[in-house]
């Protein structure tokens, strides 16, 4: 059973992924920091420091593949529709605005899917300080092990 201190620290080690809010990649810094100075401590500090930045890797690449795929959908659909704004003078302005097209849908249901991903990330970050705290290791779903 680790003591209050080592709570503490798995604590906000999970914690310390939102100061990417604050500072560019403080997802990945902020954990590392805090586990690298600590990991020889505590067995229980160590393995939460490698899950907190195992699912900070996870989450970095599932974004990457969402915003790949996604990315195409958004370019096709800007190239055909170029011609939507026709100026001819101010006198005879308008807008062309037609149907939408279906890339546009699988588009945009690519970026609700990042949204309530990004979401998730936020609950599950939450449940693994909470978890930590009460001094149990928390695994975080669909998580890659790049650290053992």
């Amino acid at each position: 059973m680790p003591d209050n201190h080592h709570k503490n620290i798995a604590t906000f080690i999970h914690l310390s992924t939102f100061s990417r809010f604050l500072i560019p990649f403080g997802n990945f810094i902020g954990p590392i920091v805090l586990w690298v100075t600590n990991k020889d401590k505590s067995e229980f500090i160590d393995a939460n420091g490698k899950q907190a930045i195992n699912f900070q890797i996870s989450i970095l690449l599932y974004a990457i593949i969402i915003g790949t795929i996604s990315i195409p959908f958004f370019i096709f659909k800007i190239f055909k529709g170029i011609d939507f704004l026709d100026f001819n003078g101010w006198h005879d302005f308008h807008l062309n605005i037609g149907e939408p097209s279906p890339l546009l849908y699988i588009g945009g249901g690519l970026g609700v899917l990042a949204f309530l991903a990004f979401l998730l990330e936020l609950a599950f970050i939450v449940k693994a300080s909470l978890a930590a705290r009460d001094g149990k290791l928390y695994k975080y779903p669909l998580t890659i092990n790049f650290l053992k």
